[in-house]
């Protein structure tokens, strides 16, 4: 799968130590409040989020009647919620300490399937968290920018992201990435089963710090 020039482009400007550990890290759901500041959104915009599948479609519904907002509807409400909140999302307990701390030992990128345009918010909002990390936007499976970004590594490479199908793309085209799964909304991790390719799945950046650092250290499960 090809990468869009955007991508290629922000790729092409990292500058990262091929034999040092790197962490590619998630922001929506893992570092900042997605599901929080969209429901924030939704509220205001007569909708309500039900947990009812770890999915938007079937899930977004009006207040006034239950009814699911239609499928062709959920994209352009996503994209209003990230032209109005992106700038202001909430950071997740525990992720800024960690990434700082991590970052003493590694690399970190976050790679975000944030739409390119709202990019300069997001890093914005990010920076007001204390995380001045680059920020790498994608669309679709995740697997081809990990290995773009982290192909060529002689260090560890961890991948940490909420959606099992990034991490599943990640493990075709990168297998030696070490994947872990970060699901901190038991309302939705319910319903998301342990995957054979995850190597350790978490709800707290406590734990994921550890094995993180673990894996830095050479001490932890390698990919």
């Amino acid at each position: 799968m090809d990468l869009s020039k955007t991508t290629l482009e922000q790729i092409s400007e990292l500058q990262l130590d091929k034999a040092r550990p790197l962490l590619l890290c998630d922001v929506d759901e893992v570092v900042v409040h997605f599901l929080k500041g969209l429901e924030q959104w939704l509220d205001q915009n007569g909708l309500w989020l039900d947990p009812a599948s770890f999915a938007l479609n079937g899930n977004i519904r009006h207040k006034h009647d239950n009814r699911p907002l239609e499928d062709e509807k959920v994209g352009p409400a996503i994209m209003s919620f990230f032209e109005e909140f992106t700038h202001t999302l909430e950071v997740i307990e525990g992720a800024v300490p960690a990434l700082q701390a991590l970052s003493e030992h590694g690399d970190i990128v976050m790679l975000s399937n944030l739409p390119s345009q709202f990019r300069q918010e997001r890093v914005a909002n990010l920076a007001s968290h204390g995380l001045s990390f680059p920020l790498v936007t994608n669309s679709g499976p995740k697997g081809p920018a990990v290995s773009a970004i982290a192909g060529d590594h002689s260090g560890p490479v961890v991948f940490i992201d909420d959606h099992t199908g990034y991490l599943k793309s990640a493990s075709e085209y990168l297998p030696s990435t070490n994947l872990v799964h970060f699901m901190q909304d038991e309302r939705f991790g319910r319903h998301v089963a342990d995957q054979p390719f995850i190597h350790h799945r978490t709800d707290n950046w406590t734990d994921a710090h550890r094995h993180i650092g673990a894996v830095f250290s050479g001490t932890g499960i390698q990919g």
